[in-house]
């Protein structure tokens, strides 16, 4: 009887363990959704171009899951060109052949071809996005990707009262494949856009715009949560809206300690969650956004986008309706301390878990530079400054994509001559990284090198800007990782100094880093995640020059500490 007792008992007590860990089992659900990419007529400053989209529209869809959900997407591409989806700030734990960068993760999905990608969202809440990952498809190939709490937990904030994502894009007059295209002809930059938009719409500002700007509506008092995606594909941008303070609460889907501010700062890639409370006299406010341009001399496209804050009060509706929206101030264009004091506000809401006693110490300069033209070549197609063609490099190294295989497969099969793993810890050459560099450190060399991580090394990386050609802000996304941003400063790093800025309490936690203007950053993340993993500016315009780099975590020990078999739909090469 007494064994059958203690039996029954353990039983029990299985049963209700069991009962108490179903709910967070049923509560996951799996998101299934289809992407189309086809060309869409699409109608921007009076001028309808045949623009690639997902599912028709532009911007794509917005998916919305709760932390712990899964995702199913499949991807069919009925469009032209070669293709990919990348979830940027998914973490994709031991999934990475659902991450989505051109011949890093995959090859890309050729014209009539499809993929599904499969992935589980797991201990991310806030706002991401995805985009296209292959030449400039992103111009027009993005979306919102809203990561709820789980079901029956809340925001570390009150709950506001509607959600509004804004994502900030860039238009050009133009097919952006044609616009890359014809600058790597010449090797001089790009073409600028021709507007800036929100959710796709440039705003009051532009030819035939302003009958189509985005309004979002507000009731007097409420407070409200704005999930500002910056979609862009080569500007940081400011923005605001007129006479409402910021909220700040979260970026890149890590939790933020809030703070109050009127402008927010966002590079590339880069999101930001704000709280508005309607608390101004019932009308209409213009919400606005326009360039943080940092690289002094280069141009930039100065025109500023638009959206309209409306209070939809009963005292407001007719004379609201026609009257001009309250116009926003933005900062200058290239109003480098009000980024700095932006970036320099954000803390972790609570300590974090920072990793100390570092593994991996390492340097990298990100930059531009200069090939000299190739022998042979045409002057046409070296239209960059001094008759040399534009390049980019990390520590010396400008990166070179393979193209039969993704590095990922490479590495996974065992193949040989795709890449190589010494990309430099540190810059092969030393030297005042952000004053007069000499001319014979402007050619970059260009490579397919990786730099090995061990599963679980604790990694710090000095991101170190150069003066070559022209210092600049660089949006630095690491895929796979957030990482903690743990000090920030201007000039050369110095580790003897710097060290004693680094904020190893309540750094806040991010997957793209904003490296100052002439400045550096530091970030500290730990390899937890098996794969080949790209670290790249945001601005694809130095993405396409070779500002980028990928580490190759190794496996750890048994299965939850590998890589995932590569699914059997994996786009052939």
């Amino acid at each position: 009887m007494e064994a059958f007792s203690i039996s029954s008992f353990i039983l029990l007590g299985l049963v209700l363990l069991f009962a108490n860990a179903v709910p967070s089992l049923v509560d996951a659900k799996t998101h299934y959704h289809d992407f189309v990419i086809q060309a869409t007529p699409v109608k921007r400053l009076c001028k309808t171009h045949n623009t690639i989209t997902v599912n028709g529209q532009y911007p794509g869809p917005t998916l919305e899951v709760n932390n712990g959900d899964s995702l199913v997407v499949n991807v069919v591409n009925r469009a032209q060109y070669n293709v990919t989806i990348h979830w940027h700030g998914i973490r994709q734990m031991r999934t990475a052949w659902a991450d989505g960068p051109e011949f890093v993760t995959q090859c890309p999905i050729r014209p009539g071809g499809s993929y599904t990608y499969r992935f589980t969202i797991q201990g991310q809440e806030g706002t991401l996005w995805w985009h296209a990952h292959s030449s400039w498809l992103r111009a027009t190939v993005y979306g919102a990707l809203i990561i709820h709490p789980k079901e029956g937990s809340s925001y570390p904030f009150p709950k506001p009262k509607r959600e509004t994502p804004l994502l900030l894009g860039e238009w050009w007059d133009a097919n952006p494949i044609d616009v890359v295209r014809e600058a790597t002809r010449t090797g001089a930059a790009p073409n600028v856009s021709d507007a800036y938009t929100i959710n796709g719409q440039p705003g009051d500002f532009y030819n035939c715009s302003s009958k189509d700007t985005v309004v979002v509506p507000v009731d007097s008092g409420e407070t409200n949560l704005i999930r500002v995606i910056n979609a862009a594909m080569n500007q940081q941008l400011f923005f605001t809206i007129a006479n409402h303070k910021f909220t700040v609460v979260g970026a890149d889907a890590s939790y933020l300690k809030p703070f109050t501010t009127s402008v927010i700062m966002l590079g590339p890639g880069q999101t930001t969650d704000v709280l508005i409370t309607a608390n101004q006299p019932a009308a209409r406010y213009y919400i606005a956004a326009r360039a943080y341009a940092s690289a002094q001399g280069a141009p930039f496209d100065n025109t500023t986008t638009t959206a309209i804050l409306e209070y939809k009060t009963a005292s407001c509706s007719a004379k609201c309706a026609s009257a001009k929206p309250i116009s926003a101030s933005l900062p200058a264009f290239n109003d480098t301390a009000t980024a700095t004091a932006f970036t320099t506000a954000l803390r972790s809401p609570e300590k974090a878990q920072v990793p100390t006693d570092i593994d991996e110490s390492l340097f990298f300069t990100v930059g531009l530079g200069l090939n000299r033209c190739p022998s042979g070549a045409k002057s046409r197609n070296c239209q960059g400054p001094n008759g040399a063609r534009f390049a980019a490099s990390m520590n010396n190294v400008s990166f070179v994509l393979p193209s039969n295989f993704s590095l990922l497969q490479a590495h996974q099969q065992g193949i040989p001559g795709v890449f190589t793993t010494n990309f430099p810890a540190s810059p092969p050459v030393k030297f005042d990284y952000t004053g007069n560099v000499s001319r014979s450190l402007w050619q970059p060399v260009p490579g397919t090198k990786l730099y090995k991580l061990k599963y679980g090394a604790r990694v710090q990386v000095v991101l170190q800007g150069t003066s070559i050609f022209t210092t600049e802000n660089h949006p630095i996304h690491l895929h796979g990782y957030d990482f903690y941003i743990i000090a920030e400063g201007f000039g050369n790093f110095n580790p003897k100094t710097d060290t004693s800025k680094f904020n190893l309490v309540d750094p806040p936690m991010r997957n793209t880093a904003s490296v100052p203007v002439g400045g550096w950053a530091v970030i500290r993340f730990v390899a937890d995640n098996p794969g080949v993993w790209l670290l790249h500016c945001h601005l694809d315009v130095h993405i396409t020059w070779g500002l980028a780099m990928a580490f190759l975590v190794e496996n750890g020990v048994g299965e939850l500490q590998s890589l995932v078999a590569p699914p059997a739909d994996l786009p052939a090469c």
